[in-house]
């Protein structure tokens, strides 16, 4: 165990100098309860007269519904009644090879675009954001696997060889199953994680700081509100690691924001955002038992900015990754247009971020809509007529929100 005067989390760029601020800086001064001394574990394990207070069995369930439908679609057998059911999935249907995921009546689509903060009085861009990804599948069916075995042209559907791999992309050269799963990246896990279980609102809720004060746990459980909230968001992040207690042993466990936060983290300008984000995890729940809030508001913010940077991180990556391929005298087209399609996603997910002490995201939809305009060239045939310039200027207009540089991103 660890004790902990203070929550002097390593966050780069940010300075932890007061307790709350308007900007969307962090900063720690003294203030009532800010100095509260209180035990910090070394794994994220918490109990209760020793039984484990922590849960987050419906997180780790809607990821494996999320790797399942990943990994089928690609295949062309499937019809679009399959891929819908398992993106909105009913209880009792079956649509996995998980019979307990089958009898779940939990699904992806009810969560998506879905947090309290960005999506409650926002029905009009929740439907929007629904629709994209709907699309996402419906066009794979339609448009995709009637040209399985076309080679793929401007203007028109099929396959494209990348090395060993072959990538199978729409009229405008880009792959559907990677812009459904980097969206769902930002709509689900990161939207969920930041805008919502990490948010007072719902951390809050009703008489959920009383009931934290008192130690009086939900009906049948071992946890209180505030603390199963907590544990949520970190469901987002951990549900499929081995050793959940230790997620940074074995980072790569699924295919979403778990998988990209070790891709951030292995590269050696972002080296130790993992471990930003797991200390904030683990002291912010520690926070939570110890009753001291403006600790777990500050992890909170910590969280928020650390995840967005990976969203932008990965985004700028794959874009110049993809101008990397298209260069020289013989140009990867296949390896080029997986990368922008991953790069699609990222940017995509942008409108999720979420800027620390702030209610506004990095980006805003509208910003995030331009930029992938652009990255399509106004729909004349997408990627197949993408300029270095372009990806350039959008992965510098990403970059300079945050604290890092394209160089930086681009290794």
């Amino acid at each position: 165990m660890n004790k902990y005067f203070l929550a002097f989390t390593a966050i780069a760029g940010l300075s932890l100098t007061s307790c709350s601020s308007d900007d969307d800086s962090l900063e720690l001064s003294p203030c009532d309860n800010c100095f509260v001394e209180f035990e910090v574990p070394d794994s994220y394990v918490f109990t209760r007269n020793g039984v484990s207070t922590v849960s987050f069995d419906g997180q780790t369930t809607r990821i494996k519904m999320g790797q399942e439908l990943l990994s089928n679609f690609n295949i062309p057998t499937n019809t679009l009644d399959d891929l819908n059911g398992m993106f909105a999935h009913v209880e009792g249907d079956i649509d996995f090879e998980e019979a307990a995921l089958n009898e779940s009546d939990k699904s992806l689509r009810s969560k998506v675009a879905a947090s309290a903060d960005y999506f409650s009085t926002n029905a009009t861009d929740q439907a929007i954001i629904r629709g994209d990804l709907d699309g996402f599948i419906s066009a794979q069916i339609t448009d995709v696997y009637p040209n399985w075995d076309v080679a793929a042209t401007a203007g028109t559907a099929g396959q494209l060889a990348d090395g060993e791999s072959t990538r199978y992309v729409n009229a405008n050269g880009l792959e559907y199953n990677q812009m459904f799963a980097k969206s769902l990246i930002g709509s689900l896990m990161t939207d969920q994680i930041l805008n919502n279980y990490l948010s007072t609102a719902v951390l809050d809720e009703v008489d959920n700081v009383a009931n934290n004060d008192a130690d009086v746990v939900e009906e049948g459980k071992d946890y209180t509100t505030m603390e199963h909230k907590w544990d949520e968001a970190y469901g987002y992040a951990y549900g499929l690691n081995a050793d959940q207690a230790n997620p940074n042993a074995d980072l790569g466990a699924d295919s979403f924001l778990n998988e990209y936060i070790e891709r951030a983290n292995g590269d050696s300008d972002f080296e130790g955002i993992a471990d930003d984000i797991f200390d904030a995890y683990k002291l912010g729940r520690a926070a939570i038992v110890a009753k001291d809030y403006d600790i777990r508001d500050l992890q909170a913010e910590i969280i928020k900015a650390n995840i967005s940077k990976v969203i932008a991180i990965r985004a700028v990556y794959y874009l110049q990754n993809g101008k990397t391929k298209l260069e020289g005298e013989s140009p990867n087209i296949g390896g080029a247009f997986h990368a922008m399609s991953e790069a699609y996603g990222f940017i995509y997910s942008l409108q999720f971020t979420r800027k620390p002490n702030s209610a506004d995201p990095y980006f805003t939809k509208e910003e995030v809509d331009a930029f992938l305009i652009d990255l399509l060239d106004d729909g004349d045939n997408g990627l197949w007529n993408v300029e270095s310039t372009t990806l350039d200027s959008i992965s510098e207009d990403i970059a300079a929100r945050f604290d890092f540089t394209v160089a930086q991103a681009a290794e």
